[in-house]
């Protein structure tokens, strides 16, 4: 029947529909939320990798301390940070591992959420190649971690201040999660953060088998 065929097209054609720059120009962990089920996709040499997000944390810029923003901090490794919401902010940490976040909220401002793990849904293979992974996967191998996440979309900062509206980085519709699934519980490695360090600002599909270690245990549902 033609109408089944054509309703499936529209509705996987909706699913890597960008996001509008609207979604990102609020505030950060309130797009942290709405990120998860979403697709990231690269392209990349004619082939398109994708990942459904599954975990995310939101940094809330210059009262944060755990954010590179904390205190107004502003140099030229960071200035993609300060972007209107929309744009790609991509850094290193351990002198080895590069981090892919999206900005948010309005300019000048230095929120972004942390892009922490991801469900490969399309280019498996080229994430195994790019991870440099023999084993067949187990949920989490490939992207299972912000540093894993871009070495398997081959992300680095030739991709800091792009925008995340098109090639060859962008973000789709994909498949909302559900407020009911949705755990929100204190960031990884921001303990010298202070108080801050206990912010509610990881968020992650409940019980999903691809979110990075250690799992989250606290259960927070919007408008709690």
């Amino acid at each position: 029947m033609p109408w089944i065929r054509n309703d499936s097209v529209r509705s996987r054609v909706s699913r890597f529909r960008p996001l509008p720059v609207s979604f990102y120009r609020r505030p950060a962990e309130t797009v942290a939320r709405d990120l998860l089920g979403r697709y990231l996709v690269r392209e990349l040499d004619g082939e398109r990798l994708v990942l459904r997000l599954v975990e995310t944390e939101a940094y809330l810029g210059a009262s944060d301390r755990a954010s590179h923003a904390w205190g107004g901090r502003r140099t030229a490794r960071n200035e993609s940070l300060y972007l209107a919401g929309g744009y790609a902010y991509v850094y290193m940490i351990y002198g080895m591992h590069f981090c892919l976040n999206a900005v948010t909220g309005e300019a000048d401002v230095g929120s972004a959420v942390l892009l922490r793990a991801g469900e490969p849904v399309e280019g498996e293979e080229r994430m195994r190649e790019n991870r440099r992974w023999a084993r067949v996967p187990k949920p989490g191998d490939l992207a299972g971690g912000p540093g894993k996440l871009c070495q398997a979309l081959t992300i680095g900062r030739e991709l800091d201040g792009v925008p995340l509206g098109q090639p060859p980085l962008y973000i789709t519709k994909g498949e909302p999660v559900a407020d009911t699934e949705i755990v929100a519980s204190p960031r990884i490695g921001v303990d010298y953060a202070e108080e801050a360090a206990l912010w509610p600002l990881r968020f992650s599909v409940r019980g999903h088998l691809h979110v990075s270690r250690p799992r989250p245990v606290t259960t927070v549902t919007p408008n709690s």
